[in-house]
């Protein structure tokens, strides 16, 4: 039950502090829709999206209505694409981008591959329609798993996304790169997140589920404004009840949209997702604790405290919190993220130390232009091992701005917001590219 006392903490939050549920997201199970016939398969996939979400955007926005909460954002994931397409994944990706229109949410994940291990033909088909498809689709979103710690790291694949990130920025260049924005390169996916541009419905799913993410950024700066100066002990204290007050809230609405539109609940992701907006911003959390700007000494100490406390907050609200729960530092989504990188306190290795103690990794980051294919790679291949040594979820969006240099800025406007653009360690990594192959998995993957 939510108490009295809880409800008008909840207000307060939503009224003063940036408050929000973030999304609402429909995980979508697609194996039954596949057709050797590409067009027969697309056909199957719009009919089973459209019949089942049918009724998920109004129901969230009655929920919106009747709690008084926001929900930013309605989702959808579906089974990664390369798991069903048979043949040509294009026809797929419009029916998919088509259907989103449709029932009217505000993205569509799932134009995944998983190949952290080695990669089918479906997979291959699948990255080389990834630059094509980002250009022409407006909703679609697309993800692919290069490294896990059961298996290592897949540098075939690590080598191919560099050049797949390359040609996704020249080909969405009028928009400052805006397809590089929908695609993430992860290690050790998960299959619940319900989270863009990564989110996917796994092969572990069920039919169909709801998840929900929570983001509350605001509320754990506002919190933390009433402890300064006290220890750090306190300070994580505070954020573990924030984190606790903010799940509940979650855990309210995903089982409301469960009941109503009678489909199960899979998980809350409690994770810090900033915005643009100034009092929604992981970064001023940082600064609250004591930094000048975040990227300052001590930065990963305090970010290992926030997503530590904001994980043991969450488990104690819900039953079953899953997703990626924990802290984003995507630069163009977070107003104290541009303002340290413009400020030069924020560098892209900086960003790397973070990502081995934070929710996912190099997140909505604007590189130059004229950055190599095989930088990129290497940028991909470091965060992987990350992911891989540490048994953890790591992942990379990187933007190539087309035309433009270190110091200027790109702008995508909405939640995805702007960024400057983070110059780059520009000495040669090609021959080690070049060697593909797979990284074997560390000693401590051998748990049985």
């Amino acid at each position: 039950m939510i108490e009295t006392g809880e409800i008008l903490q909840t207000m307060r939050m939503i009224q003063e502090e940036n408050f929000d549920i973030r999304t609402i997201t429909l995980g979508i199970n697609l194996l039954n829709c596949s057709e050797a016939e590409a067009d027969r398969c697309a056909d199957r996939v719009y009919d089973k999206i459209c019949y089942t979400a049918r009724n998920l955007v109004h129901t969230g926005e009655e929920i919106e209505k009747e709690f008084g909460i926001p929900i930013v954002n309605k989702r959808i994931s579906v089974t990664p694409v390369s798991m069903i397409a048979q043949g040509d994944p294009v026809p797929i990706a419009r029916a998919l981008d088509r259907a989103a229109k449709e029932v009217g949410v505000n993205f569509l994940g799932g134009y995944s591959a998983l190949m952290h291990k080695g990669s089918t033909d479906a997979d291959e088909r699948l990255l080389a329609s990834i630059p094509q498809v980002l250009s022409e689709t407006e909703l679609l979103c697309s993800s692919v798993n290069v490294a896990s710690t059961r298996a290592g790291i897949n540098m075939n694949a690590v080598r191919e996304m560099g050049r797949i990130i390359k040609q996704t920025a020249e080909k969405t260049s009028s928009n400052d790169g805006l397809g590089c924005a929908k695609l993430v390169v992860f290690a050790n996916a998960v299959e619940d997140n319900p989270f863009m541009a990564g989110a996917f419905c796994g092969a572990g799913e069920p039919e169909c589920a709801i998840n929900v993410g929570v983001s509350g950024p605001g509320v754990v700066k506002v919190a933390l404004e009433s402890v300064r100066e006290q220890p750090f002990d306190v300070v994580a204290e505070t954020i573990k009840r924030t984190a606790f007050k903010i799940t509940r809230v979650g855990q309210l609405v995903a089982r409301e949209a469960s009941r109503r539109l009678n489909i199960p609940f899979g998980i809350v992701d409690l994770s810090l997702a900033p915005t643009p907006a100034r009092g929604d911003s992981v970064a001023y959390i940082l600064t609250e604790m004591g930094l000048e700007y975040a990227g300052a000494p001590g930065t990963t100490a305090a970010l290992a405290l926030l997503n530590d406390a904001v994980k043991k907050g969450g488990i104690m609200a819900s039953n079953h919190v899953g997703g990626l729960s924990g802290a984003f530092i995507p630069v163009s989504e977070d107003i104290g993220m541009i303002e340290a990188a413009s400020a030069g306190a924020l560098t892209l290795e900086k960003l790397e130390a973070m990502t081995c103690v934070c929710s996912v990794g190099l997140d909505m980051i604007a590189v130059p232009g004229d950055t190599s294919a095989e930088t990129i790679s290497g940028i991909i291949a470091d965060e992987a091992a990350i992911g891989m040594i540490n048994n953890k979820t790591t992942a990379v969006r990187i933007i190539p701005a087309v035309g433009k240099k270190a110091g200027d800025t790109v702008e995508f406007g909405g939640l995805l917001g702007h960024a400057p653009v983070m110059p780059v360690n520009g000495y040669s990594n090609a021959a080690f590219i070049a060697r593909g192959g797979r990284i074997p998995a560390p000693i401590h993957a051998m748990r049985n």
